[in-house]
């Protein structure tokens, strides 16, 4: 569906205002609704897991150290704060999601939409502090942060979803198929606007940085991320969840974040990019090497 998006864009059928438009529909109505729906269906003793929840928080707040790390000695100091978002911010609300309900069905999608309201937060947060860090003159505004996580519909769907699943509540089949029909417009259509935004020619400027970001991003982090996961014991769709989380491609989010404060979007862009292209082999050899150990 990437290369779709992608062949639609050269063909001039798909423009920026089709893909502006049909990405804030997938975000603010289609993608909450889809998320919704699983959780309301979902039988939350099997997956609501604060073990899985809370590992994932540590591993994400481990990773976005190491990256700082490692880019106080691969990057400028210009362009620290871009290439350590660039390098732990998955774009687990779109692809996260859709390989998680593409392996495990109905588990993926309730466990990745109860998974996507700690990512939200999570990601939101240490970019902020990360890019605030190396933009002079710019400075976070908690109040605001904060005041955007209590309104993302992701985060907003999945605390409206629980108390029903909780409670047993049912909704009007008309109303569960109605849903269905527009959740299911969720995933090829915003898969298709990540491939329209594609570039690449842009590609070829601030390739170095670009290209190691991306390298953190989809082999380093994963593969670190997973092993030790396998090390703290979980297994089977659990682990397989998380890896798909950990190994999704850096999220067009961080570009919008990355121009809001000034800072390399450019080398955003090209971070997203490479990472999206590579997701097609990386995601596809882990979930392989996974399946083939009988891990997950």
């Amino acid at each position: 569906m990437v290369f779709i998006g992608l062949g639609l864009r050269r063909l001039g059928w798909i423009d920026t205002s089709f893909i502006n438009t049909a990405s804030a529909l997938v975000f603010r109505a289609t993608l909450p609704t889809l998320v919704f729906l699983s959780i309301v269906r979902a039988d939350l003793d099997t997956t609501l897991n604060p073990a899985l929840l809370g590992f994932f928080v540590a591993a994400t707040l481990a990773s976005f150290l190491f990256c700082w790390l490692w880019a106080m000695r691969a990057a400028p100091p210009a362009d620290r704060g871009v290439y350590v978002q660039g390098a732990f911010r998955g774009n687990c609300g779109i692809v996260g999601l859709a390989l998680a309900a593409s392996l495990y069905g109905d588990f993926g999608l309730s466990a990745g939409g109860l998974l996507l309201g700690v990512v939200i937060i999570s990601y939101n947060a240490l970019s902020v502090v990360v890019l605030t860090a190396y933009q002079p003159g710019q400075a976070a505004s908690w109040g605001r942060i904060l005041g955007d996580i209590g309104r993302n519909p992701l985060i907003l769907a999945v605390v409206i979803a629980v108390p029903f699943a909780w409670s047993g509540w049912q909704l009007p089949n008309w109303l569960m198929t109605s849903g269905d029909y527009f959740a299911s417009l969720t995933l090829p259509l915003a898969l298709m606007c990540i491939g329209g935004t594609l570039s690449l020619s842009a590609m070829r400027t601030d390739r170095k940085l670009a290209i190691s970001a991306s390298v953190m991003k989809m082999v380093t982090l994963p593969v670190l991320c997973t092993f030790a996961a396998w090390l703290a014991g979980f297994e089977g769709r659990e682990l397989g969840l998380m890896f798909l989380f950990f190994a999704s491609p850096t999220a067009a989010a961080s570009f919008v974040m990355v121009k809001a404060l000034g800072g390399n979007d450019r080398l955003a862009a090209n971070i997203v990019a490479l990472t999206t292209l590579m997701a097609s082999v990386t995601v596809t050899a882990g979930v392989f090497v996974l399946r083939t150990a009988g891990v997950a």
